[in-house]
């Protein structure tokens, strides 16, 4: 067998989903989930994460940017999405007072008509007010 690393930029988007599907999975399996990948959006979900202790099971929406959409309002969900590099995973709806509180984007006609805002590079402020939502891994040798 010869492995050969592929190129991210070079896959289409349904390949692009599961390899982030992957990379986010890497990331919550330190945080003690497990991660099923759902064959179509469930109450808007992308994927359940459930915790190893049986307690907590995620309902999760993944994105390729940071994104803000009113269909998801009021319904548990959480969003993962990256920034330079650095996977974040959040409530919806914590998102929205985020970015409330930080940028004009609630006021803009992208979200007041078409109820969406996402955006690949948001502002220094906002990478701040994220930061607690920040995915990290630890590095160890099994």
């Amino acid at each position: 067998m010869n492995l050969e690393k592929i190129n991210y930029w070079e896959l289409n988007a349904k390949q692009k989903e599961v390899f982030n599907f992957h990379q986010v999975a890497s990331f919550l399996v330190e945080y003690g989930f497990n991660c099923i990948k759902l064959a179509d959006d469930w109450q808007g979900a992308d994927f359940l994460a459930y915790h190893f202790s049986g307690d907590e099971t995620l309902k999760v929406q993944l994105k390729a940017r940071m994104s803000i959409d009113k269909k998801y309002l009021d319904k548990d969900l959480y969003i993962t999405f990256p920034i330079l590099k650095n996977w974040y995973l959040i409530r919806h709806d914590e998102l929205i007072n985020i970015v409330r509180n930080e940028t004009n984007w609630l006021n803009t006609s992208s979200w007041m008509e078409k109820g969406i805002y996402n955006s690949a590079k948001p502002s220094q402020s906002v990478i701040k007010a994220l930061e607690k939502f920040k995915l990290e891994k630890r590095s160890y040798s099994l």
